[in-house]
């Protein structure tokens, strides 16, 4: 699981050819920065949490923080982070390498706008150890975004 249905799922795109595999750890955004030579807000961090029964995908800069306030009000709970194991049955990605990217079955994804501070941003493709460089008009394809929310903050 992981690497392979997000490959598999970026070569549908025709995104194949932009997936990293840096020696390197990625599994956290100050690592992943490291090993790809870049700030790390431009880590797309994807965060996993908790959406009724389900989950949900929020994708957000790497230097952002989420805003309680603004999350409650745009999506009217609290925001809360499912457990590595729980995020693995969901997004079949383990910590580290989660990803909107080949899931096993449909989440609702959301993008920060922090994200858009960038001209390309890093999420991760499915391992700790992999990212892929996308704009963020191919992060929105890519992901099946439903939407930009404006649910964070700068740490």
């Amino acid at each position: 699981m992981g690497m392979n249905e997000a490959k598999e799922h970026l070569r549908a795109m025709g995104l194949e050819e932009r997936i990293i595999v840096p020696e390197a750890d990625t599994a956290t955004v100050e690592l992943a920065a490291q090993a790809l030579g870049v700030e790390p807000g431009r880590i797309a961090k994807t965060l996993t949490l908790q959406h009724g029964e389900s989950a949900m995908l929020l994708l957000t800069a790497g230097d952002t923080k989420i805003n309680n306030a603004a999350f409650k009000a745009r999506f009217h709970c609290k925001a809360k982070m499912l457990s590595p194991e729980d995020a693995l049955r969901f997004t079949g990605h383990p910590a580290g390498g989660i990803c909107p990217f080949g899931l096993p079955a449909p989440l609702p994804v959301y993008l920060d706008v922090s994200l858009k501070r960038f001209d390309t941003v890093f999420p991760a493709c499915g391992t700790a150890h992999s990212a892929v460089r996308l704009t963020c008009e191919e992060l929105e394809r890519a992901s099946g975004a439903l939407e930009w929310v404006e649910v964070c903050v700068l740490k």
